[in-house]
């Protein structure tokens, strides 16, 4: 998939830094306002110049489709292309090239070793449904992949959800799965009283996403930079050395993440990004 930008940020051979965002309320937007529009056409141009004069490598990592960040990109006229996406939560990465996502090889050949199976995630949801009597709802309308299985887990109450959710992340361990849990935040389209469940193979994730784009572009952990607004961006932040939450981060996040910025969206990003490069 090709996607239409009116801009690229430059390609140095050179990388010094690495900036990652989490893409839904992060650095899109869903309420795409002209205010929030607007703050994120100046982050943009601002990326833009930090790119070429401090030989800064942007990332995207989300746990959106390919296709979801293109509809995305089209409803709030994002301009620049990011040096790479990884998308599906981490289970994909692309390249880009001359405006062209191109997936990462080295990437690809990882998670392929992985061996993971979307017969093995039909098989846990069946057991814990039929054994533990914990349901978990598909999430049809993003889709399954080859590499991650969505699933919603409707709170009851919060007793029994902390129960079910540790059975869920054993079961998923002892099947030889990766697995992400998280509160699910409504802002992003998701219901509310649920907890995002995704399936996914082991060793892929944001955090591993942070880890092998480090080693990647060789740079060194001291100039990593990473922004998040959720409970799944936690891991990569920590990751990172500098990882921050935005002023519109929910409940969940900020109890498990105490680095937040002051303002929302991308005044939050650009007021940080400011501090940490003064001579800009």
């Amino acid at each position: 998939m090709n996607f239409k930008f009116n801009k690229s940020f430059v390609n140095t051979n050179e990388t010094k830094y690495i900036i990652f965002f989490d893409f839904d309320e992060t650095y899109f937007p869903h309420d795409c306002t002209s205010e929030l529009l607007k703050n994120l056409k100046a982050l943009e141009e601002y990326l833009h110049h930090l790119v070429q004069e401090q030989f800064v490598k942007v990332g995207w990592v989300t746990g959106s489709s390919l296709y979801q960040v293109a509809q995305k990109i089209e409803q709030a006229n994002i301009s620049y292309i990011p040096h790479f996406l990884a998308c599906n939560l981490g289970t994909e990465v692309y390249n880009v090239c001359e405006g062209k996502l191109l997936p990462n090889k080295e990437w690809e050949k990882r998670v392929k070793k992985t061996n993971f199976s979307s017969a093995t995630v039909k098989e846990l949801v069946s057991e814990l449904y039929n054994v533990y009597n914990i349901t978990l709802s598909e999430q049809t309308q993003l889709g399954q992949t080859g590499y991650k299985w969505n699933y919603y887990y409707i709170e009851k109450s919060k007793a029994k959800s902390q129960y079910d959710l540790k059975i869920i992340s054993h079961l998923a361990k002892l099947n030889g799965l990766g697995i992400n849990i998280n509160k699910c935040n409504p802002k992003a389209g998701d219901p509310k009283d649920a907890f995002d469940v995704d399936f996914i193979p082991v060793n892929t994730g944001k955090k591993e996403i942070v880890k092998f784009m480090i080693n990647y572009y060789q740079v060194p952990w001291a100039n990593t930079i990473a922004f998040g607004d959720s409970g799944n961006d936690i891991e990569m932040l920590k990751t990172a050395q500098h990882g921050y939450l935005l002023g519109n981060a929910t409940e969940e996040a900020r109890r498990l993440h105490g680095n937040v910025t002051n303002s929302d969206y991308s005044l939050g990003i650009l007021e940080t990004l400011k501090e940490l490069f003064p001579n800009l």
